[in-house]
């Protein structure tokens, strides 16, 4: 289902993925600095999370600056808090590389303004960028140490903007509950020599949707 999201004076384009049957939970997944909403990763997570009970709301954000995007996260997250169509219980906010920035941003922005109602119920970091290629001193940690709902961090071993280390030395000192699934040999765009895109994602996909149904009452269903 396309919809437009109001956006200050414009708007954002977005796609829900909707199971057959009413879902309780939803996920609000956006992309990287490059691409949109139809990026291959996210249409593939969006299908495999619909036909398992999730609905899910991805969305298109282009701009580079990480204050503009964690801007229009928050209108979508607004957007879908307030739809009559799908009422929710609660959301997980999901995001590939710097659309996880965003994600993370807006989750310490809303606690600190005391909005951090239940609405919002945990993290979804696809690639997380946690430094520039070959610059590991300078750490986008900030966001991350402040947050306090459930974090899932997918990552390749081998991605140039996520040294292993440097990201389990991150999530040691996070006082959220959190969960790394290294993809072997991955890179930043979870390429794996040897491997099919579509093998990479269906390890993506089924390890996000099992960390999701522990993190909620889907398996209760």
């Amino acid at each position: 289902v396309k919809v437009k999201i109001p956006f200050g004076n414009k708007y954002l384009d977005a796609i829900f993925s909707v199971p057959e049957k009413k879902s309780a939970y939803g996920v609000i997944l956006t992309h990287g600095a490059g691409g949109d909403m139809n990026f291959p990763h996210l249409l593939s997570l969006a299908d495999y999370l619909a036909a398992r009970g999730v609905l899910c709301l991805r969305f298109t954000c282009k701009g580079l600056n990480v204050a503009y995007r964690t801007k229009a996260f928050k209108a979508v997250v607004e957007y879908l808090k307030l739809s009559d169509d799908y009422k929710l219980s609660g959301v997980f906010l999901a995001g590939r590389s710097m659309g996880s920035r965003a994600a993370a941003s807006l989750i310490h922005q809303l606690s600190q303004d005391d909005e951090d109602d239940d609405f919002i119920q945990g993290l979804i970091c696809l690639s997380y960028p946690l430094h520039r290629p070959k610059l590991q001193s300078k750490l986008r940690d900030e966001d991350l140490l402040f947050i306090r709902c459930p974090v899932l961090f997918v990552s390749g071993s081998a991605d140039e903007m996520c040294e292993k280390q440097l990201l389990e030395g991150v999530a040691s000192k996070m006082k959220a509950p959190k969960k790394i699934h290294w993809i072997d040999k991955a890179n930043h765009g979870m390429v794996v020599k040897g491997r099919t895109t579509d093998d990479v994602m269906e390890e993506i996909n089924a390890e996000v949707f099992s960390w999701l149904r522990e993190n909620t009452e889907l398996e209760h269903k």
